[in-house]
């Protein structure tokens, strides 16, 4: 008599994501546009290593449904006090989740301070663009402390948190690198190596005080940042440290803590290369109020103290604290447009009002037709914007029609509503400058703009009306934040496609043979704060525009030739004879390209084995007039120091 065959093995959960991943790998030209997504929304560390690691070499383009792509490959290095080789596929599917291509360097077992401090270390060499510096316990406590004596224990603790913050503070001013430092737990088996109370009291101080310190690394130090590990695993289930692990192989953090971090440094990483989103559309029933406005009134809706009204009247307070911060906030919601304006004015219990809108759309029509137009008025990309909204269809809609959309559906219970908004961190920045806090004003004139130029019959015409003064003068204290900011994030007029970063930046400011230019704009509708900037290198007979960016909110208004001229007229009064340029191709600054030769300048040689970089010059003396005749330039005075 024959058996039956035994029953087929049960496939196990993630297979089929593994199984997708190995058929991207198998097929080169090959694509699964969801599976981005899918990587983002993975809570199994485990699986998520695998696929990391499987993903070696594949681009995000074949696995996002619209990647990023203002940045290329972003240059990352890992430096840890521990073995950190599990962290690396972790972080690189985090990276691709987020639509980041990032060449990987994993620095040698332990060897985090000399790597940043030897200048011809392996990282120097590597010259990362971020670099992540992974700290354990034992980075910080002396193997041999006395829980007796703890008071020797603060003082070994604060000299080893300040040598590694020294390190990474040089490391960042030396080579413009951001760099990324975290707040450090103490494992269970340390805290309760001291058994009384009062002692267990005084050593939770003593540790709360260094990773205060590692806080205060990322205010201080310019390029330094610093993300509180310790309250993101507050979040996490299970140990920070596998004791046998560690024991075994100094495996500092377990997986579940592996991937808590992956997803934050991935974020900052996002934050770097100036990938945060910019917009918030929201829907308004059942997103920003309970019920439905055109059904329940004004006075039906629910907001306030009491369920779920609180849960709508949070996420208006969410939403209102990213406003303060620089993110734009905008309405597209079907819906009388008469009735929700006269709610936003005056319901009692509205935390956002009409002017920290940048628009409100109020009407019958599709909502994705809505966003793209919106986009069009702000001169934004879609890739800026994140639509929320409680309908499926409408998310539907709107994630089929304009992919580049991050799409939030805000569907379920309220309660969850808020954080579903802000994780995962979406908006994230690596600062907020006083331009930020003031952007909702800044574009609702951009708004105001793009509907004046239709109403002239050409260019010129508008461009007149506008009457467009150009204000360049020094980086001060205050403009130089905005100036750091700005280069990150602009991609269209950014003429090498890089960043300088915050502490090159600021040493490149204070030194007498270098100049960093602040651009600011206004017009009849107001001020546009600081819009571009000019890093120059100033040498007796020639300068050098290291790199010259600009807003593309004030694109083909002649700004940049109106820069230009400023540029060429300072290092004239300064004796110069020669004015040298450089442009580096990327995928995204194509605008850029021509501004040089048709400025006059000629294409000249540059160093050898630069072949990227396209080189111009001119004769200052030979230079025609560059402003616009539309465009008045004002020369603003150098600070007294920066």
């Amino acid at each position: 008599m024959t058996g039956s065959p035994p029953p087929a093995p049960a496939s196990l959960p993630g297979d089929d994501l593994l199984d997708r991943i190995r058929a991207l790998r198998d097929s080169p030209a090959a694509t699964d546009t969801g599976l981005g997504g899918e990587l983002g929304a993975v809570a199994d560390p485990l699986l998520l290593h695998e696929a990391g690691r499987l993903l070696e070499g594949v681009a995000a383009a074949r696995l996002t449904r619209a990647p990023d792509t203002r940045v290329g490959t972003l240059r990352v290095a890992v430096a840890a006090t521990f073995t950190a080789d599990d962290a690396v596929p972790l972080l690189r599917a985090a990276l691709l989740a987020g639509g980041i291509d990032a060449e990987l360097h994993l620095c040698p077992y332990d060897q985090l301070g000399i790597q940043l401090t030897d200048p011809a270390s392996a990282l120097a060499e590597f010259a990362p663009e971020v670099t992540l510096c992974l700290l354990d316990a034992g980075a910080l406590l002396p193997r041999d402390w006395d829980p007796s004596a703890l008071d020797g224990v603060r003082t070994a603790v604060r000299d080893r948190v300040d040598a590694h913050t020294a390190a990474a503070a040089g490391f960042a001013a030396r080579t413009g690198c951001a760099v990324l430092l975290h707040t450090v737990p103490l494992p269970r088996p340390d805290r309760r190596s001291v058994i009384s109370f009062r002692g267990g009291a005084a050593l939770g101080r003593i540790w709360r005080e260094a990773n205060i310190a590692l806080l205060a690394a990322g205010e201080t130090h310019d390029g330094v940042y610093t993300v509180d590990l310790e309250a993101l695993l507050a979040d996490v289930p299970g140990p920070v440290r596998d004791e046998r692990q560690y024991r075994f192989g100094r495996m500092a953090w377990t997986p579940a803590a592996q991937l808590a971090y992956a997803r934050e440094a991935a974020a900052f990483c996002r934050a770097v290369a100036g990938l945060g989103r910019k917009v918030l559309v929201l829907d308004l029933d059942n997103t920003l109020w309970g019920g439905v406005l055109g059904d329940d009134g004004p006075a039906g809706i629910e907001l306030g103290t009491v369920y779920p009204g609180d849960c709508y009247t949070d996420l208006q307070r969410r939403a209102l604290a990213l406003r303060r911060q620089g993110v734009l906030l905008a309405v597209c919601s079907k819906n009388e447009r008469a009735l929700v304006e006269e709610t936003l004015a005056g319901h009692p219990d509205m935390v956002l009002r009409p002017d920290d809108f940048v628009a409100v759309v109020a009407d019958w029509q599709r909502k994705d037709l809505h966003v793209a137009a919106l986009a069009e008025e702000l001169s934004l990309g879609l890739d800026a914007f994140v639509f929320a909204d409680d309908s499926p269809f409408e998310c539907g809609m709107v994630a089929g029609s304009l992919p580049q959309v991050d799409v939030v559906g805000l569907d379920g219970d309220p309660a969850c509503h808020s954080t579903r908004l802000l994780e995962p961190a979406r908006f994230a920045q690596l600062g907020v400058t006083a331009t930020d806090a003031e952007r909702t004003a800044l574009y609702r004139g951009r708004r105001e703009r793009h509907r004046l130029s239709t109403t002239h019959e050409t260019a010129e015409e508008y461009l007149r009306a506008l009457g467009i003064h150009v204000t360049v003068g020094p980086a001060d204290a205050y403009t130089l934040p905005r100036l750091v900011q700005l280069e990150q994030r602009t991609n269209q007029f950014n003429m090498t496609g890089r960043a300088h970063g915050e502490a090159l930046t600021r040493r490149l400011a204070g030194d007498p043979g270098h100049l960093v230019l602040a651009v600011e704009v206004t017009d009849r509708f107001g001020g546009e704060g600081v819009v571009g900037g000019v890093w120059l290198d100033r040498g007796p007979d020639r300068w050098t525009v290291r790199n010259l960016v600009l807003s593309c909110r004030v694109l083909a208004r002649g700004v940049e030739r109106a820069v230009l001229q400023y540029v060429a007229d300072t290092a004239r009064a300064a004796g110069a004879a020669v004015l040298e340029t450089r442009f580096c191709p990327t995928a995204r600054n194509a605008p850029a390209a021509t501004l040089y030769p048709s400025a006059g300048f000629t294409r000249a040689e540059g160093p050898a084995g630069d072949d990227e970089t396209v080189h111009h010059e001119a004769r200052l003396d030979r230079l025609p007039a560059l402003t616009p005749d539309w465009i008045t330039l004002v020369a603003k005075e150098a600070p007294a120091h920066v």
